[in-house]
């Protein structure tokens, strides 16, 4: 039987650490499930892994899109799984790592058999976004599926726009295509999730967020100014400095709302993978050591 070791835990852990660690030590290749490192034009911004880091294992779905191209979650199932194919074809084991939890859940669960996103829907729902914001969709998907709409998180468009489109498109509400079986993988899956105090996650986050102002955060957020309404950049980091570079912010209060932002997400990533089935959780300290430890017990 093949393994997936799947990396989870919240923003500014050590998952990338721990990944690139655990993949030199298995001699075997990493895949991520971050949704927003897919982006090249994102490096700062999404912590995307430093090119000394790329260059200790082989990385697969980090830089490989621009924030023009269009893709789905359900695109992603797609091409990771075509990808852990060929990686089993030569290894036994494989990584995954990112903070994306639908996109790791879909890895290892599986998804629904939902239809591709329709052109036409998208573009409509695109344009109820622009002219009437975020808030049109959320009062959109609540009529058409509240119990969907009272767990998704309403500020991700990405979320709204998919599920408003599969509902048009099915005739279902979206928790009713989501409660339809979904297929076997073909391989078992080993989650390690990374713990830590809360008050450690968000110092670790505020520093971060320091290190990327440092690095050139500005620089690269204002070179995307022309692509800020990509679903892509309604990110943490680059629309909070959109503000700023529009006058309605100073920066010093656009950094605060950042880290205020990256601290909430981090909250909500923690509530959704303490939900998650089968994770064995280890010390953000001691992180690699006790991995190591874990999958030799399971004669890995």
């Amino acid at each position: 039987m093949k393994r997936l070791i799947s990396i989870i835990g919240s923003t500014g852990i050590g998952k990338t650490r721990l990944a690139i660690d655990l993949a030199k030590h298995l001699d075997t290749e990493i895949i991520s499930c971050d949704s927003r490192q897919f982006y090249r034009e994102m490096r700062i911004g999404t912590a995307m892994p430093a090119d000394e880091e790329l260059s200790e294992a082989k990385h697969h779905f980090v830089g490989n899109l621009s924030v023009n191209d269009y893709y789905s979650i359900g695109q992603y199932e797609v091409d990771a799984l075509r990808k852990l194919d060929e990686i089993f074809s030569e290894k036994d084991v494989a990584i995954m790592v990112g903070g994306s939890g639908m996109y790791e859940k879909a890895i290892v669960e599986g998804m629904n058999d939902l239809p591709e996103a329709d052109v036409q829907n998208q573009e409509k729902l695109l344009s109820i976004w622009e002219t009437e914001g975020i808030e049109k969709l959320q009062k959109l998907l609540e009529e058409l599926d509240p119990q969907y709409c009272s767990i998704v998180d309403k500020d991700n468009p990405r979320r709204l726009l998919r599920a408003i489109d599969i509902i048009w498109q099915t005739g279902k509400t979206y928790t009713e295509n989501l409660s339809l079986p979904k297929p076997k993988r073909n391989f078992e899956t080993v989650r390690i999730g990374i713990d830590a105090p809360r008050e450690v996650i968000y110092e670790r986050i505020n520093l971060r967020v320091d290190k990327m102002i440092e690095q050139g955060l500005l620089e690269e957020a204002r070179g995307l100014m022309a692509d800020r309404h990509k679903v892509a950049l309604q990110t943490v980091g680059y629309s909070e400095l959109f503000r700023y570079f529009d006058g309605e912010w100073k920066l010093d209060f656009a950094i605060g709302e950042i880290k205020k932002n990256s601290r909430r997400y981090a909250k909500r990533q923690i509530t959704w993978n303490k939900k998650l089935e089968n994770v064995n959780w280890v010390r953000y300290d001691n992180s690699a050591q006790e991995a190591l430890s874990l999958l030799s017990n399971l004669s890995m």
